[in-house]
């Protein structure tokens, strides 16, 4: 995959830039088979505590399942692939972590809408005095997306004067969304197949709308920071997983999962007499 200068110009400008297809067939079927697995996981949490919604994740109809990566021996294959490297260099920069990874679900029939909102408005949500720089969202589709499923609607920054702030937002009672725009601009719908990446930085505006179709509306959704994030008390405020430093990919499985679970003891060697 080659990021064109039209592609990177409007990013700079507009906050967003769309990549159709680019997804590697194999890589998609794995993700496909991944979310199949966090859904069930989901579910069988939520029939733990005995709920239907949680937080802004609604059973049957909407999931945002969070920073998960790491109970998968194959998500990471993607998260800092060669083919992720070139979009957060062409977004972010030569510096990146990995900030924050989801899926997002929209179930068949009952999936709901969410609200007008910047990314970076849920941060500034939890951490007021925030002044992070935009990181960038990776919308990837596991299907063919359109208004008719429930796609994203973007609103780039000229029209939504958000290229350089973060909106004060305010919760939306019943679904828990935060929402920061309540203009008349409808957005503009991102139409695109499966496999496509749409990265856009998280001070634009987007909402999506409700799942009208017998099938699910699948995304995963990885975002990467220039800088780690951090909240009020210095730790990170969600995750801060080295990528890219100097343009290079330096992210290593196996310290990443010693950083998580801890080295692996080493066997004690018994002399043999």
């Amino acid at each position: 995959m080659k990021i064109t200068d039209q592609q990177r110009e409007l990013y700079r400008t507009e906050g967003y830039m769309i990549l159709p297809g680019v997804i590697p067939p194999a890589m998609l079927e794995m993700l496909r088979e991944e979310c199949s697995y966090y859904l069930g996981y989901y579910d069988s949490i939520m029939d733990a505590k005995g709920v239907q919604t949680e937080n802004i994740s609604h059973r049957g109809k909407r999931y945002f399942i969070n920073n998960r990566y790491r109970l998968s021996n194959r998500l990471w294959q993607f998260i800092f692939s060669d083919l992720m490297a070139e979009v957060a260099r062409a977004t972010v920069g030569d510096e990146a972590y990995l900030f924050h990874e989801q899926w997002v679900v929209k179930g068949a029939e009952q999936g709901m809408k969410f609200a007008w909102h910047q990314d970076s408005g849920y941060v500034k949500w939890y951490n007021p005095t925030t002044e992070h720089k935009p990181y960038v969202t990776c919308w990837c589709t596991l299907d063919d997306v359109s208004e008719e499923n429930g796609t994203v609607y973007l609103l780039p920054h000229s029209r939504g004067g958000t290229k350089s702030r973060i909106i004060n937002h305010t919760k939306e009672d019943g679904t828990n969304d935060l929402i920061g725009y309540t203009g008349s601009d409808p957005g503009d719908p991102v139409i695109v197949p499966a496999g496509s990446i749409v990265a856009f930085d998280s001070f634009v505006f987007h909402r999506s709308g409700p799942n009208q179709t017998e099938r699910m509306r699948r995304i995963y959704l990885p975002q990467y920071s220039a800088k780690p994030i951090d909240r009020p008390d210095g730790k990170p405020w969600a995750m801060a997983t080295p990528f890219l430093k100097d343009g290079k990919n330096i992210y290593s499985h196996a310290e990443d999962a010693a950083e998580r679970f801890g080295p692996f003891p080493e066997t004690k060697k018994e002399s043999v007499a």
